[in-house]
């Protein structure tokens, strides 16, 4: 016994050594506060955020929740479209937890509460919304850093200004909160609570080595503990309780717990930002001591997850003993908003359920940040100049850009613009420049830069570069008049010599070389040669182009005259007039093969067989004379109207190609029918398979995902594939066809809009499909990319659901199915969405990921929804989700979804690790 208790003694001793060790590396900050201090009731050393931010002005706080000194000051920041960062030294891939709060007092005459955004690094870390004056509101994220240093940052307010109250930052030892998903995802804190605590105070360092806060189970506040079963007890003990498994929780919090004494233990909790993937961490010890023939077993009985829920919870035996801590997870799980849990007792134990403490994060996924080396050039220009030590806070692009920097919508982003026009940049242009390949714009004029230019021969992107009024030196390159993109160089008043690359002087390039003495031009009869061998190059070329157009119009034209012979009409001809499009008709198109008439008769049977109905027509089935399986759309609209959408379908579809949209065959315009011929599609439509009881094939989960992704990459074409991109604006279920092999197609482009003309306005009423029609596109007239987002989050719901648009049976008259599915889905509730044929046979983490990124393609706001290609990401996700194949959010084979045994599982496989070794340094490296 003796041994035991040196042994205690030693063990302890390192401990404390350990945690003296952990505090020391500390970073505490008051956040507007003046000077530095200790805080008596934790020990802990604080520091002014006058050596981390130079923005923003100190605030006295009205009325701050109790004497805490950091509390009494905040940091305010501009309300503007800069961020404001906070950069923080930290180890690379060493695990930190840091922690922001803000409380904000007692509002001022005219103010609002504040809602802004807060970012870790590049990756969003939480909205911050201000509700109570006197709240203090804790943020925790749990991280294994990137690099050498990290980024908090604010921006985006939305109402009120920007602030903080403190900024932490706490190291970790060995491999606590280690995932398999580290490399991808950052662990956003949403829960941890201390059950059975003697008071509401929270419990943290020294209590707590590594500072965590764990709240007590007594607060009653918004989202947080309700429903506790009756028959819930508190205990606590003064025994010491071994902790030193994997997370170490303090071991005043595993003194403390609650028991069920009828049996059962169960509370309700609500989790901000969820749904979403979770790590939940449950914490047991046996703190009673128990009779010889009494047992303490449970199981989890809510929610029921049949792998789960059939392990058997022993603590004596699973923690080999009482006064030991147990700490089964959940290493990966999908939870709703509202988390409702329970233990029951199994029949062969004598008493409760116990719980001591309680740890639930989201996996946050980490956003990429700016290309690296854009990064560093930016960097580097941007230290050359004093003027800008305060825009230079934070990554470049994300979540804003620089002031002086535009970036691209790519990931990751690419820096495309650099203006630093009269910034005072001193010194010489960095070689690392010809790293940024995306670059397109360099603003460098009015400065005191000096040396040669550096190697641009990279920058193939490159249009506009402004380096007038610098002291810049040397010959200038010759690539300069060969990059493919450059439009416009200003290089006047500086101290360039030598020739002047021929390629400048070309029409095609805005060249100002003024005030450089030292430069020259070419031989004069070289320029003359070159001149007059382009003029005969000119020459040859037109007189080859308009022998190819006389020849062309001939062969038109005897060909026009065959076809209306053989069909006995004379005078029969193209609707040209009708049909001009940016100048020229349909026949000019050159790309839309023409059928004759008296084919399509033969081929349908002389119309005889309707297959559907089109935004102008009706749709025919047929089969030309080499077995070609087609459909035909007749036009049924005479007017100009009809005409229009005639015109549009046929050189929108003339012009692009996608295996995600209906190819275009042909058209014909003859005897005065517009008509248009497509390749048929055996399976119908979408909307058949999806709302047709008659139908006999019945799509599957995944069957659905693969539809959607299809029909999400043709419009994702559409949008960024063609130039000017277009906009379907008639996006919905029937207009999504299904070839022979199930996979699908866009069609009938009949009401689309080029981009470059209709961005800004269109005509003054909103055309589309009651039920998928953009409200904003509807109330403003203003169409854009986002409106066929919208139509599509519609299509995601119908997908889930099995349920139409629009009906008074499902919804009633005021409501549609976004209404119904955001009431539903606001309230965490994704079951009672789903297609009844859908429920039991999906994983419902899958239909949750679908369902959130319809979520956002239906909001209100156009700048509010996601892009196609991020849609395209969000149903690949749900795909390998559903197939159980996804990289990032998947058990290892180590940490298998099917339980082991009662010993070592209960929500998950139980993690076994090593003891720390305190004995050679104060933090193990992580690993």
């Amino acid at each position: 016994m003796g041994s035991f208790s040196l042994f205690l003694v030693v063990v302890l001793s390192l401990f404390t050594s350990y945690a003296v060790c952990q505090f020391e590396e500390f970073i505490s900050i008051d956040c507007g506060g003046t000077s530095n201090y200790t805080d008596p009731s934790t020990g802990l050393a604080w520091i002014s955020d006058s050596g981390f931010m130079e923005n923003g002005k100190s605030v006295e706080v009205e009325n701050p929740n109790g004497n805490k000194v950091q509390y009494q000051k905040r940091r305010d920041f501009p309300i503007d479209s800069r961020k404001h960062c906070y950069t923080l030294n930290t180890e690379e891939r060493r695990r930190y937890l840091v922690r922001a709060t803000f409380q904000y007092g007692s509002l001022e005459n005219g103010d609002t509460y504040p809602q802004f955004q807060l970012y870790l690094d590049a990756t969003k870390w939480a909205t911050v919304s201000i509700y109570e004056a006197s709240r203090i509101y804790v943020k925790e994220m749990i991280f294994r850093a990137p690099s050498d240093s990290i980024d908090v940052c604010l921006c985006c307010a939305t109402t009120g200004s920007p602030f903080m109250s403190t900024l932490e930052l706490r190291p970790l030892n060995l491999s606590m909160y280690a995932t398999d998903f580290e490399d991808n995802f950052f662990l956003k804190v949403a829960a941890r609570i201390n059950f059975g605590a003697p008071s509401e105070d929270a419990v943290r360092y020294p209590d707590d080595p590594y500072d965590r806060i764990w709240d007590s189970d007594l607060i009653r506040r918004q989202n947080y503990l309700v429903g506790v079963a009756t028959g819930t007890e508190r205990i606590n003990t003064t025994n010491n309780i071994q902790v030193g498994t994997r997370e170490y929780p303090p071991v005043k919090v595993m003194q403390t717990a609650v028991v069920g004494t009828e049996g059962v233990l169960s509370y309700r909790l609500n989790l901000e930002d969820f749904p979403g993937d979770a790590r939940a961490y449950a914490y047991f010890a046996e703190i009673e001591n128990l009779g010889k023939n009494e047992t303490r077993k449970f199981k989890l009985e809510q929610p029921f997850i049949a792998d789960y829920s059939n392990a058997v919870v022993n603590i004596a035996e699973n923690a080999n003993g009482s006064y030991t801590l147990y700490e089964p997870s959940y290493m990966n799980v999908s939870l709703q908003f509202v988390l409702s849990f329970s233990f029951r007792r199994t029949r062969d134990s004598s008493r409760g359920p116990l719980l001591n403490a309680l740890e639930i994060s989201k996996y946050v996924q980490i956003a990429p940040k700016t290309d690296r080396q854009d990064s560093n050039v930016v960097n580097a220009i941007g230290s050359l100049s004093s003027d800008i030590v305060l825009e230079r806070k934070g990554d470049p692009c994300v979540p804003t850009p620089w002031e002086w920097v535009n970036c691209s919508t790519n990931t990751p982003p690419r820096i495309t613009k650099i203006n630093l026009s009269r910034r005072n940049v001193k010194g010489e242009i960095p070689n690392e420049l010809k790293n940024m390949e995306a670059l397109t714009e360099l603003w460098l004029d009015g400065n005191l830069l000096t040396g040669q230019l550096p190697d641009m021969s990279n920058l193939i992107n490159l249009k506009i570069v402004h380096l007038e009024n610098n002291k810049l030196t040397g010959p200038l390159p010759s690539y300069l008049g060969s990059l493919p993109s450059l439009q416009a160089l200003f290089i006047q008043n500086n101290s360039f010599n030598g020739e002047i690359p021929a390629g400048l002087l070309s029409a095609k390039i805005i060249f100002n070389y003024d005030n450089n003495p030292g430069l020259h031009r070419g031989n004069k009869k070289h320029f003359k040669l070159m001149l007059a061998i382009s003029i005969g190059v000119l020459v040859i070329l037109l007189i080859l182009f308009l022998a190819s157009l006389v020849l062309l119009c001939n062969l038109r034209r005897k060909t026009s005259q065959q076809k209306r012979d053989e069909n006995g009409i004379s005078g029969s001809k193209p609707l040209t007039g009708s049909s001009f499009l940016r100048g020229g008709s349909l026949m000019d198109e050159g790309t839309a093969y023409y059928i004759a008439l008296s084919e399509l008769k033969e081929a349908t049977n002389d119309f005889s067989k309707k297959i559907g109905k089109g935004s102008f027509g009706s749709v025919y089935y047929g089969k030309m004379r080499d077995g070609k399986e087609i459909a035909v759309k007749t036009m049924t609209d005479p007017s100009s109207h009809g005409n229009q959408q005639f015109v549009n379908e046929v050189a929108l579809l003339s012009r692009i190609h996608h295996r995600n949209l209906v190819p275009l065959i042909g058209y014909c315009e003859e005897e005065y029918q517009h008509i248009l011929v497509y390749e048929y599609m055996h399976n119908g439509t979408l909307r058949d398979h999806i709302h047709d009881c008659s139908t006999e094939m019945k799509l599957d989960w995944l069957a659905r995902l693969r539809i959607a992704e299809d029909a999400a990459k043709g419009l994702e074409y559409l949008h960024t594939g063609c130039n000017p991109s277009i906009i379907h604006r008639d996006v919905k279920t029937s207009n999504i066809l299904l070839d022979i092999n199930m996979r699908a197609k866009v069609s009938d482009f009949g009401l689309s809009r080029l981009a470059e003309e209709d961005l800004t306005h269109i005509s003054s009423v909103a055309r589309g499909t009651v039920g998928y029609l953009d409200p904003e596109y509807y109330a403003n007239q203003q169409l854009t990319e986002k409106s066929d987002v919208y139509s599509f989050g519609v299509v995601l719901l119908e997908l889930i659901s099995g349920r139409k648009p629009v009906s008074i049976e499902d919804y009633g008259p005021e409501m549609n199915i976004v209404h119904w599915a955001r009431s539903l889905i606001r309230k965490g509730d994704v079951i009672s969405i789903m297609d009844p044929s859908l429920v039991s046979h999906v994983k419902t983490e899958s239909i949750w990921r679908v369902a959130e990124i319809a979520m956002q393609c239906v909001e209100q706001h156009g700048a509010s929804r996601p892009r196609m290609q991020e849609v395209i990401l969000a149903i690949q996700d749900a795909s390998k989700i559903e197939k159980g194949t996804e990289n990032q959010l998947k058990l290892s084979s180590s940490g298998s979804s099917k339980p082991q045994s009662s010993r070592k599982t209960l929500l998950t496989s139980f993690l076994e690790i090593e003891s720390p070794d305190l004995s050679n340094s104060c933090l193990p490296s992580a690993r």
